[in-house]
């Protein structure tokens, strides 16, 4: 990670510095990553990602994979096999530390045992709507179920026979026993263990009890040995949960450090959200380019460098803001801009024809891939003929002041090739111009006029009997409305998605990008930066996607 200034991220490392100098974990930094495996990893995660594992190279330490596997009603191996891909796309590596916390559900059982032994923990049956009438408020303390004082030889039995599946869902939990009249509401007595008769995706049905989150994650960075357990800022009021369980179980402690989670605008973050948004249709599943998974940004064509930028650039605060998605866009589009070669395609064609162009008669011309780059020395040949596509918009029959595109009488030069002039058009039933006639002067070839005249307008083109057909793929931001997780009372985040967020067109490409490959990143000049899309992209029925306009409205921004 680079250099940041205390005040943006250096919280987290001067607590591991004090750790090292007191010797507190004898100079180690290991952390962990612990996703849940109920959904794709997002732009959200990306930050945890860069935390966990960056602090840890930079500290030369370790940094644990383990999944948060005790839901097995939302858990598929699905999303398991997906995390991995993102974590390696990001550049980050777990080596041979992958763990879940289903590994440990025997040694967590014999905790709660243990706790059971110690008069800390009880047998419930209060209904969920039971138990929130039991909590209290913020303003009023919470009161003691009528369980509460069961006996250790009572909890114990029922704790077992939980286990070995005597019992209904729902109808019992085993809750910690702490106090029912803290200030901290995670202190009113949680929930430990619940009662699910599911099907595990490791387990199998080998249990019917599963930890909750609160129980299961500090013990198990205790049993792998994690000394800095760093969560989004939500956690900041279970710590002391946390903490009461590793000090009454008297294990290893690990050090629970908080961090703004990472916001951004016209985006949401919530998984519950992102669900609904895939079920509902809003959306094509989890990968859809307009997704914040970082399995859709690696689809949309972001590179990861450009990711890891951002995060470092947004930086790790200790309280929550918004970042702008154009500062995001801002970065990918500075990284595209020295790594995509340019190529010419057409996204909305209209027919020209050379009239005075031979008959038959193919040329080619060799185009630079960075025509920018004055020192670039690759290129390509990019055939030319009688018939060509141009841009609809790179035409007008009656022109408006001001505009230097093709017009009739009017000249042009097409994109390193040669200049032209329109003459006349055909339309068909309803007006529209579907073929422009037009005459080039050969003595301009390469796109220049050996007599010095000028043109103000330059146009791209494709060969019409040589380009590659493409579905195209326009995205725009998926919500209209800046914060759509921060809307009045009576508003749904979906009332506000943006209709118009993506467009389909069937475009003309010139025929080197029939070879591209998924991963691969192009500029269409003019047009912006594209990808060959991952999933539906196949030899002879290509698809792109834009990864991002040309236009960045984030420099206007800061302008």
């Amino acid at each position: 990670m680079s250099e940041e200034t205390p005040t943006k991220t250096n919280f987290i490392k001067l607590i591991i510095d004090e750790h090292n100098r007191t010797g507190r974990f004898g100079g180690r930094v290991h952390t962990r990553f612990p996703p849940e495996p109920n959904g794709y990893l997002h732009i959200g995660h990306a930050k945890a990602l860069c935390i966990d594992f960056g602090i840890a190279e930079e500290y030369g330490g370790f940094t644990n994979l383990r999944y948060d596997d005790t839901n097995p009603v939302k858990e598929d191996t699905e999303y398991v096999d997906a995390i991995k891909e993102d974590i390696h796309w990001l550049g980050f590596d777990w080596g041979d530390r992958e763990y879940y916390a289903s590994d440990y559900f025997e040694p967590l059982y014999e905790m709660a045992l243990t706790l059971i032994k110690q008069g800390k923990a009880y047998v419930d049956e209060l209904s969920p709507e039971e138990m929130r009438e039991y909590r209290g408020t913020l303003t009023e303390p919470g009161k003691n179920s009528p369980w509460r004082e069961r006996s250790i030889e009572e909890n114990l039995d029922l704790f077992t026979r939980m286990r070995a599946g005597e019992f209904p869902d729902g109808s019992k939990t085993l809750r910690a026993k702490i106090d029912m009249a803290s200030p901290n509401l995670n202190m009113r007595d949680p929930v430990m263990y619940r009662i699910l008769h599911a099907t595990h995706h490791r387990t199998g049905d080998k249990w019917c009890i599963y930890p909750m989150y609160d129980f299961a994650h500090g013990q198990s960075d205790s049993i792998e040995g994690i000394t800095h357990s760093m969560c989004s800022l939500e956690y900041e009021n279970h710590r002391p949960l946390y903490d009461w369980f590793l000090d009454q179980l008297g294990i290893f402690h690990p050090q629970q450090i908080e961090f703004a989670r990472l916001n951004l605008t016209h985006t949401v973050m919530s998984k519950r959200k992102l669900r609904r948004l895939v079920e509902e249709g809003y959306v094509d599943g989890w990968t859809d380019p307009r997704m914040p998974t970082l399995s859709a940004m690696r689809r949309r064509g972001f590179p990861a460098s450009a990711v890891r930028k951002f995060i470092d650039v947004v930086g790790v605060a200790k309280n929550d803001s918004f970042a702008d998605v154009e500062l995001l866009e801002h970065i990918v589009r500075d990284e595209l801009n020295q790594v995509a070669k340019r190529r010419m395609a057409v996204l909305k064609p209209l027919k020209v024809v050379l009239d005075n162009y031979p008959q038959g008669q193919v040329e080619t011309f060799e185009i630079s891939d960075f025509p920018q780059d004055p020192e670039c020395q690759t290129s390509r040949q990019v055939p030319f003929s009688r018939e060509l596509f141009i841009e609809q918009d790179d035409f007008m029959e009656q022109p408006i002041p001001k505009y230097f595109r093709l017009a009739p009488g009017q000249e042009v030069r097409l994109m390193n090739a040669y200049y032209i002039t329109a003459t006349s058009v055909e339309k068909d039933a309803e007006g529209n111009v579907t073929l422009v006639h037009c005459v080039y002067d050969p003595e301009t070839r390469g796109g220049m006029s050996p007599d010095g005249r000028k043109v103000k307008g330059t146009i791209h083109w494709a060969s019409a009997p040589h380009a590659i057909a493409a579905e195209v793929r326009l995205y725009d931001q998926l919500f209209e409305d800046k914060q759509p997780e921060d809307l009045p009372e009576g508003e749904s985040f979906l009332d506000h998605v943006n209709k118009e967020s993506l467009q389909v067109v069937k475009a003309f490409l010139e025929p080197d990008l029939a070879t591209a490959l998924s991963g691969q990143s192009f500029q269409f000049v003019r047009n912006g930066y594209f990808t060959p899309d991952n999933k539906d992209s196949v030899p002879g029925s290509l698809v792109f996607n834009r990864t991002i306009s040309l236009v960045d409205t984030w420099a206007k921004m800061q302008k």
